[in-house]
């Protein structure tokens, strides 16, 4: 099987297809999550804080010297980290909901009764079914 060949039918597996779909998505969720904790969430926590702006929060380890230009800032900065773990609960609260709402679908198709199987022939139908068949033999 040549590798073309073999890698195409690898593709066209739906398994695959959906994964792709499903990180293209996520991708452009992601974007939708930054946006709105950058700027729906953030500003009125920072307006309740006194105007603060986490995104700015820094802890400044090695202050950068204008006079050198080897000598660059070294910061850690939790404010950034703080918005980075609001966005991943904002994430993982959707997900969460999501996989919810799947598993609820798939139990009340669960739930859902199977059709019932035809009932047996009553005896009229059986002994009926006999003088059919005989007849087909004996012509």
């Amino acid at each position: 099987m040549s590798v073309v060949k073999e890698f195409r039918e690898f593709i066209a597996r739906g398994n695959v297809i959906d994964l792709a779909v499903g990180v293209i998505i996520g991708a452009a969720f992601n974007g939708i999550v930054k946006s709105l904790v950058d700027q729906v969430i953030m500003p009125p926590i920072g307006l309740l804080t006194g105007g603060l702006d986490f995104s700015k929060l820094e802890w400044v380890l090695r202050p950068e010297d204008p006079a050198s230009e080897a000598i660059e800032k070294v910061a850690i900065q939790y404010g950034a980290f703080i918005n980075t773990v609001i966005q991943f609960f904002i994430v993982a609260t959707v997900v969460f909901l999501l996989v919810k709402l799947v598993n609820e679908i798939r139990r009340q198709d669960a739930a859902e009764p199977a059709p019932a199987a035809p009932p047996a022939p009553t005896a009229e139908e059986t002994l009926l079914t006999e003088i059919r068949d005989l007849l087909a033999k004996k012509g």
